[in-house]
């Protein structure tokens, strides 16, 4: 019997990528970069909008 121990196997790691960082869509380039929500209806629009209006607009 062997008592050496077996290596670890270890995770390859990643691959330095040189493509060109303006050719990808980033979030910005979306709706859901500028904070836009896909769906939802007028209640939770308002909720959000009572939510978020600033002390001053009292």
């Amino acid at each position: 019997m062997s008592t050496t121990p077996e290596p670890e196997r270890r995770a390859p790691r990643p691959a330095l990528v040189f493509d060109d960082p303006l050719d990808q869509q980033s979030s910005d380039d979306t709706d859901r970069g500028w904070g836009e929500r896909s769906e939802g209806d007028s209640a939770a629009d308002l909720k959000r909008f009572l939510d978020e209006k600033p002390p001053h607009h009292l």
